[in-house]
């Protein structure tokens, strides 16, 4: 690769356009009287030494990385509530100014080590002055739990470089799982509030009549 910056560029304009527009979509739900599925929104381009690492992990030509490497680009929705995340991938599909080529979910189907986040991978129109150039865009959603979680794993997996001692995996394994059920307790409660909600204002309607 002689010039990874030119190559990089419109992933990166990917990657600002899409935070703009989820971000847009965020602010639109705030000035609504509706619940934020999107609690936040952040994106990267993946470092230069990292894509060579996994080019070679993968067996991945340099001059390949457009059609080979999913994840160049990736883009992150965290949401406050599991069943938030079903909420923005409707939205997600709903758009016509990108294409959806792959669902992954790992919500319902977990990785082995934990792991849960739901993905998809777009092709993103970018326009260039030489033209449209459509380019691979990972979007991830997920929860504040799991992307607590997700973080601190991802950290280890540098600290130790991929090979984490077995322990630690084994005690990842049960945070990530407490984090899920901490995720479904929380919905259990947010329905709870909801149902207490509706109560209190059928009664002041009903002391309103009387």
């Amino acid at each position: 690769m002689s010039d990874w910056g030119t190559f990089l560029m419109p992933y990166k304009q990917a990657v600002e356009e899409l935070k703009v527009k989820l971000k847009g979509l965020r602010e639109q739900y705030q000035r609504s009287s509706n619940h934020t599925p999107i609690e936040f929104v952040t994106g990267r381009v993946k470092p230069i030494s990292s894509i060579v690492d996994k080019a070679k992990r993968k067996n991945i030509p340099l001059n390949e990385l457009e059609d080979k490497m999913q994840d160049l680009a990736g883009v992150r929705i965290v949401t406050q509530f599991v069943e938030d995340i079903e909420t923005v991938i409707k939205l997600i599909r709903t758009r016509t100014d990108f294409d959806i080529i792959e669902e992954r979910d790992y919500v319902v189907e977990k990785k082995p080590s934990g792991y849960r986040s739901y993905h998809l991978v777009l092709r993103y129109p970018v326009q260039t002055i030489e033209g449209e150039k459509k380019v691979l865009v990972e979007l991830q959603v997920r929860t504040l739990a799991m992307n607590f979680w997700a973080t601190i794993e991802h950290s280890l997996n540098y600290k130790y470089s991929g090979e984490i001692p077995e322990d630690i995996k084994m005690r990842l394994m049960r945070a990530a799982e407490a984090a899920f059920k901490l995720d479904e307790e929380m919905s259990i409660i947010r329905d709870e509030v909801r149902d207490a909600q509706e109560i209190y204002i059928q009664k002041q309607e009903q002391g309103r009549k009387l």
